[in-house]
């Protein structure tokens, strides 16, 4: 029983260290082939007996392309033993998890936790099915570009599900305790992530990490800016909405900021902002098209004026309403199903046939990130337009990664759209920001390596200091059997 197609040298080095154990992460960006990777490991599982099912979650979005690799790359002997169920489904379907819960009780399964990113929250319900489901399973890997998104607060759950022993903390509160500063006047304002070493140390003998660079010649990705300015009404408008909610502010409720950010963006889209009081007479936002004719909003002449009609494009955008203006102006005028949608406004298999769609002679791929930012093969396509931007770097990551991946043999040219003066260029420079954080959290991954651990510090919310012993725990049981 073999794959179907050989495996390159940086996924063979791969499989050689995560096959020494039970469990481990597999941290490969986009396209250097993370998914037949993982299908070596459970090849290899399944030929000594040591597992006899496989359960691969993965994003809704993504079943489909995970179950068309497992097709190209696997033996049809392999087919039988995997069950692909999405992650999201595992939040509130009770008949999801109770099948689930009967294969892991009956087979030795092997659980693949694809975009392990989407379970980064301890406390959300999908997070605690998984965990729950880990628990029955001895053999068990993590797949994502990147460790983290966000910070290092990120690696908690995702490794907890592994085994709570890799970071040694069996409650996030304990993690929290020795990793997490919060700004002694706001409670829920996290300042920084100490002791970032200590993670890396302790993650490194589970993980694997391929950057691209290491391992593929790709051609480069190039990225351009085009702004454009509100219109007058718009603008006044604007800053009408920042002052009534600037007032509101209070760094002490994270909602107040959340709807400061909301409300600004919504304008910046094209939308005009206004307030309708509920039944406790708290104000919610609404918002209705600010443009009697949506071809007279900046933000559309602005993308009009960089598209190519001749060339295929994937133009992302944060807003629903967004991709329905775009489809709709785009369609008149370059013709019928010149633009088409991929989004969670349209069933799965709408979504699935629209790629195809896109593939075979539509130009235009409209589409928001959280349905077309993973697992979707689209190399053939080498332009990325922005049309907007959310604060997310891990799915603006991915959604990038769609094109610029093994396979592609031209530059990806990538495209931003901004409003100048506005909330759009903070989120860009926040978004670059974060990626150089991302890069050096990666780098000392690999210097973990080269040093030994000893005593730490941890920290009180109190912001006071006091030395911790590092507590060490016995995970040989991880390691597979040198007779096995």
């Amino acid at each position: 029983m073999i794959l179907k197609n050989e495996l390159l040298l940086h996924q063979k080095a791969a499989v050689e260290k995560l096959s020494k154990l039970k469990v481990g992460a597999l941290f490969m960006e986009q396209g250097t082939g993370k998914t037949i990777t993982a299908l070596e490991i459970c090849r290899a599982r399944l030929e000594s007996n040591k597992i006899n099912k496989i359960i691969w979650l993965c994003p809704c979005s993504a079943k489909n392309n995970i179950k068309e690799e497992i097709l190209k790359q696997a033996p049809n002997e392999m087919l039988s033993f995997f069950i692909i169920c999405g992650i999201e489904t595992l939040s509130s379907s009770i008949k999801a998890n109770s099948y689930l819960l009967s294969i892991v009780e009956q087979y030795k399964c092997f659980l693949i936790i694809d975009e392990s990113l989407l379970v980064k929250n301890p406390m959300a319900y999908r997070t605690k099915n998984i965990t729950r489901l880990s628990g029955k399973c001895q053999y068990k890997i993590i797949l994502n570009g990147t460790p983290i998104s966000k910070n290092e607060a990120d690696l908690f759950a995702q490794f907890y599900i592994l085994d709570w022993r890799i970071l040694g903390y069996k409650s996030y509160w304990s993690f929290e305790a020795n990793h997490l500063e919060y700004d002694k006047y706001n409670p829920t304002k996290l300042v920084r992530i100490l002791n970032v070493d200590y993670l890396s140390k302790k993650i490194e003998p589970y993980t694997c990490q391929v950057k691209k660079e290491e391992c593929l010649k790709l051609p480069d990705k190039l990225y351009y800016s085009e702004w454009f300015e509100l219109t007058d009404k718009q603008l006044k408008h604007y800053h009408d909405i920042a002052d009534k909610l600037l007032f509101d502010l209070d760094e002490f409720k994270p909602e107040t900021i959340y709807r400061l950010f909301s409300g600004l963006q919504s304008i910046i889209s094209g939308k005009k902002v206004y307030f309708e009081k509920g039944k406790k007479g708290y104000e919610h936002i609404k918002t209705s098209p600010f443009f009697e004719n949506i071809c007279d909003n900046p933000r559309i002449k602005k993308l009009l004026s960089v598209i190519d009609g001749n060339e295929k494009t994937i133009i992302f955008c944060k807003y629903t309403d967004e991709i329905s203006n775009i489809c709709e102006i785009l369609n008149k005028a370059y013709g019928k199903d010149t633009a088409i949608r991929f989004d969670g406004s349209i069933p799965m298999k709408k979504r699935i046939d629209n790629l195809q769609i896109f593939k075979d002679k539509a130009i235009f791929l409209v589409a928001n990130r959280s349905c077309a930012g993973f697992s979707l093969n689209l190399q053939f396509c080498h332009r990325i337009i922005n049309y907007s931007n959310d604060w997310n770097l891990a799915t603006r990551l991915q959604s990038e990664d769609r094109v610029h991946r093994y396979g592609q043999i031209n530059e990806v040219n990538i495209i931003d759209i901004y409003a100048e003066n506005t909330l759009d260029e903070r989120i860009i420079e926040c978004l670059r920001n974060k990626e150089n954080l991302l890069e050096i959290f990666k780098d000392k991954i690999k210097e973990s390596k080269k040093e030994e651990i000893a005593e730490w510090l941890y920290a009180k919310r109190n912001g006071k200091r006091t030395q911790s012993k590092v507590q060490l725990f016995d995970c040989s049981d991880l390691e597979e059997s040198k007779n096995a």
